[in-house]
């Protein structure tokens, strides 16, 4: 009974509020990564243990509504996920490179949606009294920031008393067996095997015996103790002692794979990951991970521009990933996007096929390009618009739709699609000002757009104005 004797001071709404400035400052990160193809199989997991939520009475409605559920990546190496006020969560791609399943990804995904569901974040504020709840949320952007500089941090906790409260911030341990107990009964109810929160333990332990720098890691830290695994073990009927979970299937190490090398763009990296690829030294590699092996070399060789050993690790990868589904569609959409990077469109749509489906976003934003680059802006625009209809927060959408329009000579609509992303993004000064001068565009140049596109930005304008008249009133 999640909520049963809930003394938050905190609304929802207001700590919604909270989630948009730390989250706004997230989005501005450099580290903040959009990768479509990564995002779509985190999604994947998500939805499932947000419907387990709804359907076991852990998520209110009043909750659902309010709160914004949004899954952002980052670049950063660490083993890390993290969970913010309003529902705003954090996954590290170091954290995805390391798990060897879904299952062991779906533990970490519960366990963080298991401290929102039980509103572990609004009863620290509420602790913390003599806090205000924006002073709190520049302590987390100053924790943000010592994980990375620990120099940095300075620039947002100001004084040794919030570097002391910061401290404070970590989760109880009531609150980590709380989120573990509950997200393993969603993970469960979601389809997600219960061992991966065992062998995902095992994990974030050796993790943070051999990377603990002494840093504040985002909102909570993980004292991931054997009594936490046997507890998960204990509740794991009709088994022995905590075993790794195998991978669930052949498309995971594919992702794993994607996580490792975009998280670690030096040239010296990519380098590794091609070597690793050679006969002799993917042959000591077990046979389920090959796969992900050659996924990652094919990927480091295009990052490098080595188009020859490109195409020859392309060949290897297409042949082991043929016999499962999943997997050879993750190959399809690595090689389209090689191709785009090479400039060749066509090739990019033939990777995709006549019968790529725009309800997926990855393929969906990689048809988008090659269309633009084949000069098919309309149905690149169409497209964009038919997703976005029912995915209006999407960002990269937004920004892909910006440049077709500029394409289409549709001025006004491209300058609105900008201001589109930037609140996406959460950033409304900006938008304000693109919208401005999409209005100025429209008046002085009836040319840029039509009367339906002025009409729109209007209204947009307005709608962003109150966004930041009640953004004042909170200060």
């Amino acid at each position: 009974m999640p909520h049963l004797g809930d003394t938050t001071s905190i609304t929802p709404a207001a700590e919604r509020r909270l989630g948009d400035r730390i989250a706004r400052e997230l989005y501005r990160d450099p580290d903040y990564l959009d990768d479509a193809v990564i995002g779509e199989y985190v999604q994947g997991i998500w939805l499932p243990l947000m419907a387990a939520a709804r359907a076991r009475g852990e998520l209110p409605p009043e909750l659902d509504a309010q709160y914004a559920w949004r899954v952002l990546l980052g670049r950063d190496r660490s083993v890390n996920a993290f969970a913010l006020p309003g529902a705003y969560f954090g996954v590290h791609l170091g954290l995805v490179g390391v798990v060897t399943s879904r299952d062991e990804l779906a533990a970490v995904l519960a366990h963080e949606l298991s401290h929102v569901t039980q509103r572990h974040i609004a009863r620290l504020i509420t602790r913390q009294n003599e806090q205000t709840p924006w002073l709190i949320g520049a302590m987390i952007l100053g924790a943000m920031a010592a994980s990375k500089n620990p120099g940095g941090a300075n620039a947002v906790i100001v004084g040794g008393q919030a570097v002391a409260a910061q401290t404070q911030l970590n989760f109880s341990r009531d609150m980590e067996r709380e989120a573990d107990r509950v997200g393993f009964g969603i993970a469960g109810q979601a389809g997600f095997a219960p061992q991966g929160f065992v062998s995902m333990f095992e994990k974030l332990q050796q993790s943070s015996r051999l990377n603990d720098a002494g840093g504040f890691p985002y909102l909570r830290s993980h004292p991931l103790s054997t009594e936490r695994m046997a507890d998960m073990q204990a509740r794991i009927p009709g088994t022995g002692a905590a075993t790794p979970s195998a991978p669930a299937d052949a498309e995971h190490p594919l992702i794993a794979a994607r996580a490792r090398v975009l998280s670690n763009p030096a040239v010296d990296a990519l380098r590794h990951w091609v070597q690793e690829a050679e006969p002799a030294r993917l042959a000591r590699q077990p046979a389920a991970l090959q796969a992900g092996v050659l996924y990652a070399a094919t990927l480091a060789a295009s990052r490098l521009r080595s188009f020859d050993q490109t195409d020859a690790l392309s060949q290897r990868l297409r042949e082991a990933a043929r016999s499962d589904a999943q997997a050879a569609r993750q190959v399809r959409l690595l090689l389209a996007e090689i191709a785009l990077v090479r400039g060749n469109a066509a090739q990019a749509m033939v990777e995709l096929g006549p019968q790529w489906s725009s309800r997926s976003r990855a393929e969906l934003l990689l048809a988008v390009q090659a269309q633009l680059a084949l000069g098919r802006a309309d149905a690149a625009s169409q497209s964009l618009q038919t997703w976005l209809a029912d995915n209006a927060g999407d960002a990269q959408a937004w920004q892909w739709l910006a440049r077709t329009a500029a394409a289409q000579g549709r001025m006004v609509a491209s300058i609105r699609a900008e201001a589109e992303v930037n609140i996406a993004q959460l950033d409304y000064v900006a938008a304000l000002a693109r919208l401005k001068a999409a209005q100025d565009m429209a008046r002085s140049d009836p040319k840029a757009g039509d009367h339906f596109e002025a009409s729109i930005v209007d209204t947009r304008a307005r709608q962003v104005e109150q966004l930041l008249r009640e953004q004042a009133l909170e200060r």
